[in-house]
């Protein structure tokens, strides 16, 4: 195809789960080419999470973030109905570990409320100890819209769906360069070229990049943070679950312990810096990435108030046994031999120059070009009505 532009009405970078509901809602409304400089969709974010189909109760009352969440849940829990796809309604348990995280619960309740959540319920130590007997005892919010599925199977059945629709996904396409003064034009580095009436770019760890590459000019930047996880040699340990009261100031969750809806149990993930932007191993190291975020003065904003929390975070990063106390804070019973490695995965987590963490969704545009610049957790649950959105925006 070197030399020869292909023709789309709709061009979507980045087959991650966010690029695929954009471009299932397009599929109707003309031809719709996907790239990615992937062999696979949900190769990064999409298929290195949790499964947690999250309810909405953490973000800010008015945000995207909570309105896509709610939104985008129910969308998916039809889709996944629709689908076949296994999607288990479990609930979840927000616990305070101690006297002094109980305020929180409070705060939790009052945002899940806005939020416009039914059902939340808050625990006595007892209670908690009759609903989940290993659970540390300790107040908690019983949060019932929380559900599990597998995310890559979502991805898998928007792909079909736009090949249905005559869309077409293509990988190994690496962007190296975009035009965007008239109709979308991107290039790969092996010559391959897609033209197309108006683009979104779903570029995820990337996205920034590429935003800069069609002519924009956002003022933040994407930090990757990298969270591990392990897997219970104890499958049977919890049936929800359970996370910590987290810290708002960071849009982190601390680690938190999660049966998956296959019958596992993962434990994680932490967030650390990570070593490059796509850097899985603790062995990858980006130079190039490490030496663009140490130019940053957002990053050295942040470094410099919250390098306690980082040097934390290292410590659980390089040790099984700090990891594993970590999780027996909110399940006692847990032994680190029993912490399998069971991968890792990277945030895409905007950055602004301030040093401010961006806790919500950012969409940006240049012409006929939109940027998804900031699309982290709870994205995969609201990625149906983000992808409305966008393709309303388009």
């Amino acid at each position: 195809m070197a030399g020869t532009a292909l023709n789309a009405d709709y061009l979507v970078i980045g087959s991650g789960i966010v690029g695929l509901a954009v471009a299932w809602h397009l599929r109707e409304r003309g031809r719709v080419v996907v790239v990615d400089k992937e062999p696979t969709a949900a190769f990064h974010q999409t298929g290195r999470n949790s499964g947690v189909v999250h309810s909405g109760i953490y973000y800010q009352p008015g945000s995207l973030k909570a309105r896509m969440c709610t939104d985008g849940r129910h969308l998916l829990e039809s889709f996944a109905s629709d689908r076949g796809i296994a999607l288990r309604r479990s609930g979840k348990l927000i616990l305070a570990t101690d006297e002094s995280e109980e305020a929180g619960l409070d705060d939790l309740t009052q945002r899940g409320e806005q939020n416009g959540l039914i059902g939340l319920r808050r625990l006595s130590a007892t209670e908690v100890s009759r609903m989940e007997p290993a659970v540390k005892p300790g107040e908690a919010l019983l949060v019932p819209e929380t559900g599990l599925i597998n995310y890559r199977e979502v991805a898998a059945a928007l792909a079909h769906d736009i090949r249905e629709a005559g869309g077409e996904l293509i990988y190994g396409f690496d962007v190296s360069s975009i035009d965007s003064t008239s109709r979308p034009t991107v290039t790969s580095s092996d010559g391959r070229v897609v033209v197309s009436d108006a683009a979104v770019n779903c570029g995820g760890l990337q996205s920034d990049r590429l935003a800069r590459m069609a002519g924009a000019t956002p003022d933040i930047r994407i930090v990757p943070f990298r969270g591990i996880y392990y897997r219970l040699a104890v499958p049977t340990l919890v049936d929800l679950p359970i996370y910590p009261v987290p810290d708002l100031r960071f849009p982190f969750l601390g680690v938190h312990v999660t049966p998956t809806v296959e019958g596992e149990i993962e434990v994680g993930p932490n967030a650390v810096l990570a070593t490059g932007r796509e850097a899985y191993r603790l062995t990858d190291v980006d130079w190039g990435d490490m030496l663009e975020i140490a130019r940053y003065a957002g990053f050295r904003r942040l470094a410099r108030k919250y390098w306690r929390v980082g040097a934390a975070e290292i410590r659980r990063t390089l040790s099984r046994r700090s990891f594993a106390s970590a999780a027996r804070r909110l399940v006692p019973a847990i032994e680190d031999s029993w912490l399998i490695p069971a991968g890792s995965g990277i945030r895409a987590q905007a950055l602004d120059g301030e040093g401010q963490l961006i806790d919500d969704f950012v969409i940006d545009r240049t012409g006929t070009f939109l940027h998804v610049l900031n699309a982290p957790s709870p994205a995969a649950t609201a990625c149906l009505a983000i992808g409305a959105y966008v393709a309303d925006q388009v």
